[in-house]
């Protein structure tokens, strides 16, 4: 598993989050994908990594920018984690 730190210009409110978080269900297949636009970042959890190029793609075309891009192994944290 993998977690990906997508830095996010753009995102004004709650709606702005749940665009992009649409847009990234859509396109990959992810365990978990969740914006704020206070932090300016997008957190996917996924099974398998996923290209930067594509996801800059993703998030670019709903009219925000994709800035910094950031991976790590993700371990689930506990029975419900």
């Amino acid at each position: 598993m993998v977690r990906i730190t997508v830095k996010v210009d753009g995102m004004q409110c709650g709606m702005c989050e749940a665009h992009i978080n649409d847009a990234i269900r859509n396109a990959f297949k992810v365990k978990k994908v969740n914006s704020s636009h206070t932090k300016g970042e997008t957190v996917i959890i996924a099974k398998e990594d996923i290209d930067e190029n594509e996801v800059r793609d993703v998030i670019n075309k709903t009219g925000y920018t994709a800035a910094a891009i950031e991976k790590e192994p993700y371990e689930k944290k506990g029975l419900f984690g």
